[in-house]
């Protein structure tokens, strides 16, 4: 792999089996190192670890209508992969906080948008923009 920058983040989970099923399972992210207190995942080349941690308080923010929980983390896809992705949650019975949708649609900075818990609460966020210049539109 090339030595460009990637980020790396930790996030508190309260079962790391439960966190084994759903990154390494549901979500089909490659398991690096662990210990009996965290798991190193590969997040399409990023470091992603889960440790063991006490639950923490959530909030949400309104964006497009919808109540965007906070903190949350999450990926910016291919909208290819973004509709695997949802594909394969959905067969997964996944209870969405909000369900896949175009936010911002006809402005700047349309994207596919999809939010959800991991079994500790922990909230992700996958998108998708059909146009990359559109990331950062303002």
């Amino acid at each position: 792999m090339p030595n460009v920058p990637r980020f790396h983040l930790a996030m508190p989970v309260d079962d790391l089996d439960a966190a084994r099923a759903f990154y390494g399972g549901t979500l089909g992210l490659e398991q690096g190192r662990s210990s009996d207190t965290w798991i190193d995942w590969n997040l399409h080349g990023h470091q992603f670890v889960t440790h063991l941690a006490p639950k923490t308080e959530r909030v949400s923010n309104p964006v497009d209508g919808h109540d965007v929980p906070v903190p949350h983390f999450g990926l910016v896809l291919t909208v290819d992969a973004f509709q695997e992705l949802a594909g394969k949650l959905r067969a997964a019975d996944t209870k969405f906080v909000i369900e896949p949708y175009v936010r911002f649609k006809g402005e700047p900075g349309e994207q596919w948008t999809m939010f959800l818990l991991d079994p500790a609460g922990n909230a992700l966020e996958f998108k998708a923009f059909a146009d990359d210049a559109q990331v950062f539109a303002v």
